[in-house]
Protein backbone atom coordinates (compact mmCIF):
# COMPACT_ATOMS: atom_id res chain seq x y z
CA UNK A 1 0.00 0.00 0.00
CA UNK A 2 1.27 3.25 -1.28
CA UNK A 3 2.29 6.45 1.79
CA UNK A 4 1.51 9.98 1.37
CA UNK A 5 4.73 10.36 0.43
CA UNK A 6 4.64 8.01 -2.38
CA UNK A 7 1.34 8.17 -4.04
CA UNK A 8 0.14 6.13 -6.97
CA UNK A 9 1.40 7.96 -10.35
CA UNK A 10 -2.05 8.00 -11.45
CA UNK A 11 -2.89 11.01 -8.72
CA UNK A 12 -0.16 13.25 -10.17
CA UNK A 13 -2.03 13.18 -13.59
CA UNK A 14 -3.88 16.57 -14.16
CA UNK A 15 -7.58 16.53 -15.44
CA UNK A 16 -7.08 19.47 -17.26
CA UNK A 17 -4.00 17.89 -19.46
CA UNK A 18 -4.74 14.22 -19.04
CA UNK A 19 -8.12 14.77 -21.01
CA UNK A 20 -7.20 13.27 -24.86
CA UNK A 21 -7.49 16.16 -27.48
CA UNK A 22 -5.57 18.44 -24.83
CA UNK A 23 -2.62 16.53 -24.15
CA UNK A 24 -2.65 16.13 -27.95
CA UNK A 25 -2.65 19.79 -28.35
CA UNK A 26 0.75 20.43 -25.68
CA UNK A 27 2.08 17.61 -26.99
CA UNK A 28 2.15 19.35 -30.62
CA UNK A 29 3.23 22.65 -28.83
CA UNK A 30 5.66 20.74 -27.29
CA UNK A 31 7.62 20.27 -30.30
CA UNK A 32 7.00 23.72 -31.68
CA UNK A 33 7.12 27.10 -30.50
CA UNK A 34 3.58 27.66 -31.84
CA UNK A 35 0.84 26.57 -34.46
CA UNK A 36 -1.48 27.45 -35.79
CA UNK A 37 -5.34 26.77 -35.64
CA UNK A 38 -5.88 25.12 -39.03
CA UNK A 39 -2.58 22.70 -38.23
CA UNK A 40 -3.58 21.95 -34.80
CA UNK A 41 -6.92 20.71 -36.37
CA UNK A 42 -5.69 18.65 -39.01
CA UNK A 43 -2.92 17.17 -37.07
CA UNK A 44 -5.47 15.98 -34.34
CA UNK A 45 -7.88 15.37 -36.82
CA UNK A 46 -10.84 17.81 -34.87
CA UNK A 47 -13.75 20.17 -36.18
CA UNK A 48 -12.99 23.66 -35.53
CA UNK A 49 -15.91 24.00 -32.68
CA UNK A 50 -13.82 20.64 -30.88
CA UNK A 51 -10.46 22.55 -31.10
CA UNK A 52 -12.02 25.72 -30.30
CA UNK A 53 -13.70 24.28 -26.55
CA UNK A 54 -10.46 22.51 -26.22
CA UNK A 55 -8.20 25.37 -26.64
CA UNK A 56 -10.34 27.64 -24.51
CA UNK A 57 -10.10 25.19 -21.53
CA UNK A 58 -6.42 25.12 -22.55
CA UNK A 59 -6.21 29.18 -22.28
CA UNK A 60 -8.38 29.56 -18.98
CA UNK A 61 -5.78 27.31 -16.94
CA UNK A 62 -2.78 29.75 -17.86
CA UNK A 63 -1.40 26.88 -20.41
CA UNK A 64 -1.51 28.26 -23.79
CA UNK A 65 -1.63 31.71 -25.33
CA UNK A 66 -4.27 32.50 -28.41
CA UNK A 67 -2.47 35.32 -30.13
CA UNK A 68 -4.86 36.29 -33.71
CA UNK A 69 -3.26 38.29 -36.53
CA UNK A 70 -4.19 38.93 -40.37
CA UNK A 71 -2.63 37.69 -43.46
CA UNK A 72 -3.44 39.82 -45.80
CA UNK A 73 -7.33 39.82 -45.30
CA UNK A 74 -7.44 35.93 -43.47
CA UNK A 75 -7.54 35.68 -40.31
CA UNK A 76 -5.26 33.45 -38.37
CA UNK A 77 -4.76 31.88 -35.24
CA UNK A 78 -1.79 31.11 -33.78
CA UNK A 79 -1.92 29.40 -30.11
CA UNK A 80 1.67 28.41 -28.17
CA UNK A 81 2.60 26.99 -24.68
CA UNK A 82 3.06 28.94 -21.80
CA UNK A 83 6.02 28.43 -19.54
CA UNK A 84 3.33 26.81 -17.09
CA UNK A 85 2.00 25.07 -19.88
CA UNK A 86 4.92 23.40 -20.76
CA UNK A 87 5.74 22.15 -16.95
CA UNK A 88 2.74 21.31 -17.25
CA UNK A 89 2.62 18.64 -19.67
CA UNK A 90 6.30 17.61 -18.47
CA UNK A 91 4.76 17.06 -15.37
CA UNK A 92 1.88 14.84 -16.99
CA UNK A 93 4.81 12.85 -19.55
CA UNK A 94 7.12 12.30 -16.43
CA UNK A 95 4.04 10.61 -13.86
CA UNK A 96 3.06 8.98 -17.32
CA UNK A 97 6.23 7.37 -17.74
CA UNK A 98 6.32 6.50 -13.94
CA UNK A 99 2.95 4.55 -14.27
CA UNK A 100 4.20 2.56 -17.40
CA UNK A 101 7.65 1.70 -15.84
CA UNK A 102 5.20 0.11 -12.44
CA UNK A 103 3.47 -2.12 -14.82
CA UNK A 104 6.82 -3.12 -16.81
CA UNK A 105 8.01 -4.36 -13.32
CA UNK A 106 5.18 -5.93 -12.07
CA UNK A 107 5.30 -7.97 -15.52
CA UNK A 108 8.76 -8.51 -15.41
CA UNK A 109 8.91 -9.24 -11.54
CA UNK A 110 5.40 -11.20 -11.71
CA UNK A 111 1.61 -10.11 -9.54
CA UNK A 112 2.09 -8.50 -6.34
CA UNK A 113 -1.31 -9.18 -4.10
Amino acid sequence: MASDDDSHPTQRLDDTVHQRVRLGILAVLAEADQADFGFLKDALNLTDGNLSRHVQVLEEAGFIEVRKTFEGRRPRTWISATKAGRAAFASEVAALRELIAGVDRSRNDGARG
